[in-house]
């Protein structure tokens, strides 16, 4: 018996479009109809857009009917996180200071998926400018875990993630600055995928952190990510860090791992990520899957890699840095918010100025805005954000070695499954400590997967277990990720993500 549509993988609906059973605006359709019934529960849309979705739809139908399909996904319906600029649709960043901007320009990645054929369901919530670890920092209000209505979906992408896991879209797009893909993806039960930096343009990606910043896949399984990767990956002459390469070999891996055979791969699991601080239930789930790697014929190997302990410091003197530079750009000047003081007839710029950031920027963007200018003001510079570039080398370092005695490195993806609503919210460095396990990725710029790997004993809720490989071999990720998901999916009896649960949960 087959699943109901929507229901089914990214893969599994362009096969259903491929062989007659539906057609892209009926599937289409069928998502937008989800996104009304339920996502005034969970809140993963900022903005929905049905009448340019069945549009691209209609579109996708035609080219079908011609015998002239754009992509393997062509027709297949994705959601993309609201700081990547689209065309004719707002672009808010989470941000009150960007309220109601519609770019005249699409990303590189958004102009990818609209050449690919797949209609955009809409904008996803996320924290404010990409701030936060808990999607609790939008400004227009937090995005609700499927799994629990009182638990975050992660974040900053706890949109993307949400909209995914609750079946509201078969695909979506997030962007990971620490983690704000892959950390999303643990705690909703979804994969998430951090390409090679540089592998996915950021040309329209609105920067938090050039250094840092990166978009990627959200989806249910290996192989639908591995195919939207290979849609948005690739050079871009419009991204000065786009890298020159091709896209690696990502379906075809994906396509090899879900075999399940990992003979003669070597698999480091990081001392440093793991253990004391991270939740009984996640440690557990984290070791059976490693368990199921070792039965699919890999070789696991313990790796140091000393200075992963000094990460979270170096990010959080890295990422507000270059946060506070590239939002020194929301002036009132050119574009968005502008708020005149009160009681004051002539305003200046600078009072101008002033007055905007104040109301149209949130306290948590205000609070790394603070530290980075800090960090980079004269005389201190050297002794916070160089000394902090320092530490980035010597993790890069570490990877380098540990790529020596290992083909790919795991983890557990966060410390802890989902945590509640407003739980860390007074507590900032309680919640940067969500990103423990992500943040080396990202200062090294290797890619990293999250994979579902169960529910935690103590809750219910979902683990995730991190994949991270040298830069450029995103295809080991999907590898790994693949057969780790078949081992799973054959000892749980089907996917992690139930939608009776869902529902039921959804009902309540």
């Amino acid at each position: 018996m087959s699943l109901p549509l929507i229901q089914r993988s990214a893969a599994a609906l362009a096969q259903a479009l491929a062989e007659g059973e539906t057609t892209s605006v009926e599937l289409t359709q069928l998502f937008l109809d989800r996104i009304a019934a339920v996502d005034s529960d969970i809140h993963a849309f900022l903005h929905v857009d049905p009448e340019g979705a069945l549009a691209a739809a209609a579109a996708s139908d035609q080219r079908r009917a011609a015998g002239e399909i754009a992509s393997a996904l062509d027709g297949v319906p994705v959601a993309v996180k609201d700081v990547l600029a689209t065309e004719g649709l707002p672009t808010t960043c989470g941000s009150r200071i960007l309220e109601g901007w519609v770019p005249p320009y699409d990303a590189t990645v958004v102009r990818l998926l609209r050449a690919a054929g797949l209609p955009i369901l809409g904008k996803t919530n996320m924290d404010e400018f990409a701030m936060g670890s808990s999607t609790e920092h939008s400004a227009y209000g937090p995005t609700y875990n499927p799994w629990a209505l009182d638990r975050i979906p992660g974040g900053s992408g706890g949109g993307s993630a949400a909209a995914v896991a609750a079946f509201e879209a078969p695909l979506a797009i997030g962007t990971d600055t620490g983690g704000s893909i892959r950390q999303p993806g643990a705690v909703t039960g979804t994969v998430g995928v951090k390409p090679t930096y540089g592998g996915v343009s950021r040309y329209g990606l609105v920067a938090m952190a050039n250094s840092l910043d990166q978009a990627g896949p959200v989806t249910r399984t290996v192989l639908d990510a591995a195919l939207l990767h290979q849609i948005i990956g690739g050079h871009d002459p419009l991204d000065s860090t786009s890298i020159d390469q091709p896209v690696p070999l990502v379906e075809e891996s994906a396509r090899a791992g879900a075999t399940g055979d990992l003979t003669g791969l070597k698999v480091g699991v990081v001392t440093e990520l793991g253990g004391e601080g991270y939740q009984a239930g996640v440690q557990q789930r984290f070791d059976e899957a490693v368990e199921l790697l070792v039965k699919a014929g890999a070789e696991v190997v313990q790796v140091s890699c000393p200075n992963f302990v000094h990460a979270l410091a170096a990010y959080y003197l890295i990422m507000p840095s270059e946060a506070s530079s590239n939002l020194a750009r929301f002036d009132a000047m050119r574009y968005g918010l502008r708020v005149l003081p009160e009681g004051v007839e002539a305003p200046s710029a600078e009072e101008v100025m002033r007055a905007t950031r104040d109301q149209g920027f949130g306290d948590e963007v205000k609070r790394r805005i603070i530290i980075g200018t800090y960090a980079l003001s004269s005389g201190y510079y050297e002794a916070y954000y160089g000394q902090a570039q320092k530490v980035r080398t010597l993790i890069s370092r570490d990877f380098a070695s540990a790529f020596e005695a290992a083909d790919v490195l795991v983890s557990p993806t966060a410390p802890t499954t989902a945590f509640r609503l407003g739980e860390k919210l007074d507590d900032p460095l309680a919640m940067y400590l969500n990103d423990i396990a992500t943040i080396p990725a990202n200062l090294a710029g290797v890619p990293g997967i999250s994979v579902p790997v169960g529910l935690a004993q103590e809750d219910g809720l979902p683990v995730g277990l991190q994949i991270v490989a040298p830069a450029l071999a995103d295809d080991r990720l999907y590898r790994v990720g693949a057969a780790l998901e078949a081992a799973l999916e054959r000892q749980w009896g089907g996917p992690l993500i139930d939608p009776e649960k869902l529902d039921k949960e959804l009902a309540r």
